[in-house]
C-alpha cells in the first residue's frame, strides 16, 4: 500500500514537472504574441496620425477609421465587411422584403464585381442581366480595385435615375453597356402557379416572408386542383436565388422532410457548431419533388437543395450552383453600425461542404440562351395530316366527351411544347414529375 501511494505521488510530481516544462514556453510564446499585436496597433496609430497631419487634403477621422475597419474585414473573405449605420439599416430593410435599387445580387471575384443573380421582376432582370456576368464599370468609371461595398455604393442612387453598367459576358467577344433604371424593389419571396398537373413554387429569396408565402401559395394551388391527389408533384424553383436567412432555408427544407438532419454549421471551435433537424410533417404528403438550380443559386438555396438531395426526397435538376457554403453573423456595433463576419461553414446532411464547389445536380440540364427572333416564313408549307385529305373518312366512333378530352389533351401538349420554348429547364422538371407519377408509388420507392 505504501509503494502504491509512493507511485501515485511520484506520478503526480512528474506530472507537475512536465506541465511546468511545457507551460513555460507556451506562456512566453503568448506573451511575445501579445507584444507583437500591441506593436502593430502602435504602428496603426502612428500611420493614422501621419495621415491626419500630412495628407494633402483634410481627412474625416470617422471615415478613415471605418475604412480601416472595413479593410481588415474584407481582407478575410468576400462576405465579411463593416456596415455603417446606413448600410446596416438598409440590410435590415432588405431582409424584410422591400428596398430601393437594381435588384441584383453581386459578389467579388479577382477584383471584379460578379453577378450572383438578378432577382425576378426587378430592373436588372428586365434589362437582361445574367448570373455569371462581370460588371467592369459603372457610368464609365472602372470598379477594378474597389471594395465590394464601394462598388455597390456606386450602383446605388435615386429611384427613377438611370445607370449604365459595362458588362463582360461569357460568349460575348466585347464588353457591352446595359442601361438600367433604378426602382423600388418589392420582392415577392415565393410565386406559385400550376403548370399542367405540377405545382411550381418559384422561390426568389429567403427573407422573413419566404416560408409563410410558400405554405400559403402551395395550399392555394392544391385547393384549386381539387386536392393533392390531383397533382403530379412539386417543382421547387431555386434558380437565381441568391439566398438570405438561414432559418428560412431550414423552414423550407423542413416543409418537405419528416425527419433527419437538414444542415449543420461548424465554426473554428467545436462549441461553435450547431445542427438543425426536421420535424414530422410533409406539406407535399410524399408527392415527388424536383428542385431546379443554376449558377445563381447560392447560400440558403444550396442548403435546401442539398438537404432534399441527400435525403433522396427530391431530384435536383439544372446546372451547378454557386458554391457559397459559409455562414455570416451580423454583430451590432456602437453607433448603430454592424459587422458582418464569416463565423462558420455549413454542411449538408451527408457531411458535404459545398464551399466553392456548389451542389451538383442529379440531372444536368442547360438552359438554352435565347436566340434572336426570326421572321416566320409565311410561304412555308403547313404539315398535313389524314384529316386534310380530300374525301377522308370521318371518325364517328367517338362521343362528344371523348372528343372534348382529346382536344383538352392536345391543348395541354401544345402548352407543354410552348413551355419548352420559354423555359426548357422547367419543362424538363415537369416531364420528370409526369414520369414519376406514371410509375406510381412502386416506381418512386425504387428510386
Amino acid at each position: 500500500m505504501k509503494k502504491l501511494m509512493m507511485a501515485a505521488v511520484g506520478g503526480a510530481a512528474l506530472g507537475l514537472v512536465a506541465t511546468s516544462q511545457i507551460a513555460g514556453p507556451l506562456l512566453a510564446q503568448e506573451a511575445n504574441r501579445s507584444e507583437s499585436v500591441y506593436e502593430q496597433l502602435d504602428l496603426f496609430g502612428d500611420i493614422f496620425e501621419r495621415i491626419r497631419a500630412g495628407y494633402v487634403e483634410d481627412v474625416n477621422d470617422k471615415e478613415l477609421i471605418e475604412a480601416a475597419i472595413n479593410g481588415m474585414l474584407t481582407s478575410l473573405d468576400p462576405h465579411s465587411s463593416y456596415l455603417s449605420a446606413e448600410d446596416a439599416n438598409r440590410m435590415r430593410v432588405q431582409t424584410s422584403g422591400e428596398f430601393g435599387g437594381l435588384g441584383i445580387e453581386v459578389t467579388q471575384e479577382e477584383g471584379w464585381v460578379k453577378v450572383v443573380s438578378p432577382m425576378d421582376g426587378t430592373p436588372a432582370d428586365a434589362a437582361g442581366m445574367l448570373a455569371g456576368d462581370y460588371i467592369t464599370a459603372v457610368d464609365g468609371e472602372s470598379v477594378l480595385g474597389l471594395t465590394l461595398d464601394d462598388a455597390v455604393n456606386m450602383m446605388r442612387g435615386p429611384v427613377g435615375s438611370e445607370i449604365i453598367i459595362t458588362v463582360v459576358r461569357e460568349g460575348e467577344v466585347e464588353p457591352f453597356d446595359v442601361s438600367i433604371i433604378r426602382d423600388t424593389i418589392k420582392l415577392t419571396a415565393v410565386r406559385t402557379r400550376t403548370e399542367g398537373n405540377a405545382v411550381v413554387l418559384r422561390v426568389t429569396t429567403f427573407n422573413e416572408q419566404t416560408f409563410p408565402n410558400l405554405r400559403e401559395g402551395m395550399e392555394e394551388q392544391i385547393e384549386e386542383a381539387g386536392g393533392i391527389e390531383n397533382i403530379d408533384g412539386i417543382v421547387l424553383d431555386l434558380r437565381n436565388n441568391p439566398g438570405g436567412l438561414l432559418n428560412q432555408a431550414i423552414y423550407v427544407s423542413d416543409a418537405f422532410l419528416d425527419a433527419g438532419e437538414i444542415v449543420s454549421t461548424r465554426g473554428r471551435a467545436a462549441s461553435d457548431g450547431d445542427r438543425f433537424n426536421a420535424t414530422p410533417g410533409d406539406l407535399a404528403e410524399g408527392k415527388p419533388i424536383v428542385v431546379l438550380i443554376n449558377g445563381g443559386s447560392a447560400s440558403a438555396s444550396e442548403i435546401v437543395a442539398g438537404a432534399l438531395q441527400d435525403h433522396r426526397r427530391a431530384i435536383v435538376v439544372g446546372t451547378n450552383s454557386f458554391g457559397k457554403g459559409s455562414v455570416q453573423t451580423v454583430v451590432p456595433l456602437r453607433g448603430d453600425g454592424a459587422m458582418r463576419l464569416t463565423t462558420a461553414r455549413y454542411y449538408t446532411p451527408s457531411g458535404r461542404s459545398i464551399q466553392a464547389l456548389g451542389i451538383s445536380p442529379d440531372i444536368i440540364v442547360e438552359q438554352p440562351r435565347p436566340l434572336p427572333a426570326a421572321d416566320e416564313d409565311e410561304d412555308a408549307p403547313r404539315q398535313r395530316s389524314e384529316a386534310d385529305l380530300r374525301g377522308s373518312l370521318d371518325n364517328d366512333s367517338l362521343t362528344e366527351d371523348e372528343i372534348r378530352q382529346i382536344e383538352e389533351d392536345r391543348a395541354r401538349a401544345e402548352a407543354a411544347a410552348q413551355l419548352r420554348e420559354d423555359d426548357y429547364q422547367l419543362a424538363y422538371a415537369i416531364d420528370i414529375l409526369k414520369g414519376l407519377n406514371a410509375l406510381g408509388p412502386t416506381g418512386l420507392a425504387e428510386r
